[in-house]
């Protein structure tokens, strides 16, 4: 085991890490620790730091190392320094006072005035409005109004491992000030000087105003959090942020515009009001936010879903605000591959856009919809991160970084894991004809494609077999090989409408009856059973229930869906990228290609039964895939008769928690 130096400044860049030793003469013969570090303790159960055997000091810190190599539970969590502080920003809302934003911490006792310590930060606007969680926890104050209890897992499992854990109120959330304006310059910069306030670039007070100074930490933070809590990751890391070592976004998104739209067309009208207005919910103080929100409601553009300034400003990939090129943080992305919150794509747009500038990133892909590995792949989860936070904050040479930096969950169980992502060996491309057949082929096969739209039209009611006008339906052959569908799919076609403002929808299908993680329900299931992972206090268990695949035997599975708005009549040449995934299509199934207008996955933009038509010359599917795909068998089709809404994608946009 090769250790790194510690860090003891405040900035750290250019990102590389020093050699360090262990203290001089000590051996690595820790037993392995109780609290999870192999396996989850029984419920009720929490980590007990005096079961520790000897354990390895890191020079120049608090942190242990046990015999696993990862950091030890050595400090005292009932003891641990709870402290809650308002650090000063810039005027957010134009009241023409500086914004007061929230922070609250726990750090270990033992080390004030010896050691500093590194940070593991989680900022969200759900502290207050909504829990954070599986289970919804919200923060708890004493009656000096100063934190008593934190939401999730991170601070019982890393502040007796010598990390304090730090939780921010955005700006209009919680006990701080402001409005929140869904992801833009407010929400970002109100995170953002809690990780300047660390560093020594922000100031801060205590609620009776003495002055509240960040001696006790190196500066180095990581930011993590699902959905909107690591998007606020993704936005303080694109303005390359000092101090800010790693991100680690789960479920999280990298331009808001790729979540409220896709190629134009909303998904549902006003949403950032509704949002920005949904977090404000539970709030400790009054403040009238309607000029932001009337401003948010106007430059937002929802006639036309144009991707405005006001999108520009909400792109950490290439935006105004900040970009992928200004990142110095590493990142440990992790995503839902059934994720129809937060599209796939603000994951793997976000995984491309940092590959570009060399940014240090890994990835973890898991088959299920908007849910936190912590839940669905609870062990495993913990002794990543932990090995994460271990080298990215402590300077920990464990090799995590020397491994496939690629974790994906291709099938329910089947894990695989790569250097890089998408794993394709080629783009394949399959051509629709009149008879719907869908067969592979470098050239268009000749004739038109049409269908009449249902504005009331639904998915589900698409999927399966039989005549309908409402939409075109091409099946292939059967595989005769496993293929693996790895990135995003997307058609290129040309469409001609009469209608004023069309909208055209696609979808990619893998018929064939197979087990498969639900698409109801995030393909989750809480379970009533709980284990414990970190040390537990009197208001504090540490136990959290567990949660498994929803696996069930079904026909189908919706492998992608994309969109696009058709501004005017007349013909329009396009290519309409589907949602990203990575998923093995067994031998024998067939691929499924749907197009249509309205689907319900969007606005309603023509809500008239107008005419479409596509050119079947100029129209051809593309399938990043990995494994053979030559050739199709003859068998009969397995599109079945009527099709259970339940096995459709959900088309209801959910406020981005968890």
């Amino acid at each position: 085991m090769q250790l790194l130096a510690a860090r003891t400044t405040r900035h750290t860049r250019p990102r590389r890490r020093l050699r360090l030793t262990a203290a001089t003469g000590a051996a690595v013969t820790a037993a392995v620790l109780l609290g999870g570090l192999l396996g989850a303790p029984a419920a009720g159960a929490a980590p007990d730091a005096s079961a520790a055997g000897e354990v390895v000091p890191l020079a120049g810190t608090g942190a242990r190392l046990g015999a696993d190599g990862k950091t030890a539970a050595v400090h005292d969590y009932e003891a641990a320094i709870k402290e809650s502080v308002w650090v000063d920003a810039p005027d957010f809302d134009g009241d023409g006072r500086g914004e007061r934003i929230a922070v609250d911490i726990i750090r270990p006792a033992e080390l004030d005035g010896v050691e500093r310590v590194p940070v593991i930060m989680d900022a969200s606007p759900y502290y207050a409005c909504c829990g954070r969680g599986n289970e919804s926890e919200k923060k708890t104050y004493d009656e000096n109004g100063v934190i008593k209890s934190f939401p999730l897992w991170y601070d019982n499992w890393f502040v007796p491992r010598g990390y304090a854990v730090v939780q921010v109120d955005m700006a209009g959330t919680g006990r701080s000030t402001g409005c929140a304006d869904q992801g833009g310059r407010s929400d970002i910069l109100s995170a953002k000087a809690a990780v300047d306030w660390l560093n020594g670039n922000a100031t801060a007070s205590f609620a009776d105003g003495a002055p509240a100074d960040a001696y006790w930490t190196t500066g180095a933070t990581g930011m993590i959090g699902k959905s909107y809590d690591g998007t606020l990751a993704n936005g303080v890391a694109a303005l390359g942020t000092e101090g800010l070592e790693t991100i680690v976004p789960i479920g999280a998104i990298s331009s808001w515009y790729d979540y409220d739209r896709w190629q134009g067309l909303p998904f549902s009208y006003g949403y950032p009001n509704y949002l920005s207005t949904y977090v404000a919910g539970g709030r400790h103080l009054s403040v009238d936010c309607s000029a932001q929100l009337e401003r948010m409601r106007v430059d937002a553009a929802d006639e036309t879903g144009e991707h405005t300034a006001f999108w520009d400003e909400r792109d950490y990939r290439d935006g105004t605000l900040g970009d992928a090129s200004r990142v110095t943080a590493s990142a440990l992305i992790v995503h839902g591959l059934q994720d129809t919150n937060v599209d796939t794509q603000n994951a793997t747009r976000w995984w491309e856009a940092l590959g570009e500038h060399g940014v240090e990133r890994k990835m973890f892909l898991t088959r299920l919809g908007h849910v936190d590995p912590f839940d669905s792949d609870r062990e495993e989860w913990v002794d990543t991160l932990h090995r994460w936070f271990d080298h990215e904050l402590l300077g920990v040479d464990n090799g995590i970084t020397e491994e496939p930096a690629v974790r994906a969950e291709i099938a329910p169980g089947e894990v695989v894991h790569s250097d890089t992502w998408p794993v394709t060996d080629r783009v394949a491309t399959l051509r629709p004809g009149a008879d719907g057949t869908l067969a592979l082929g470098a050239r268009g096969r000749k004739g038109e494609a049409a269908w009449t739209n249902n504005p009331n039209g639904r998915l589900a009611q698409m999927l399966g077999s039989g005549a309908m006008d409402s939409r075109l339906l091409f099946t292939t052959g059967r595989l005769t090989d496993d293929l693996r569908l790895s990135g995003a799919a997307s058609l290129t076609t040309t469409v001609t409408t009469g209608a004023p403002t069309g909208q055209l929808s696609v979808a990619l299908v893998d018929y064939g009856p197979a087990p498969r993680v639900s698409a109801s329900g995030d393909g989750a299931r809480t379970l009533a059973t709980e284990t414990c992972w970190g040390a537990a206090s009197a208001v504090d268990d540490a136990c959290y229930r567990e949660v498994e695949r929803r696996i069930e035997q079904s026909d189908l599975q919706v492998l992608g869906r994309g969109w696009a708005r058709l501004a005017g009549g007349g013909k329009h040449s396009l290519t309409v990228e589907l949602q990203a995934n990575d998923v093995l299509v067994p031998a024998g199934h067939q691929l499924g290609l749907i197009v249509t207008g309205y689907d319900g996955g969007t606005v309603r933009v023509d809500g008239a039964a107008s005419a479409y038509r596509i050119d079947l010359a100029a129209t051809r599917l593309n399938l990043p895939v990995a494994g053979p795909m030559r050739s199709f068998a003859p068998g009969a089709s397995l599109v079945p008769g009527t099709v259970s809404a339940t096995d459709a994608p959900s088309d209801a946009r959910r406020i981005p928690l968890g």
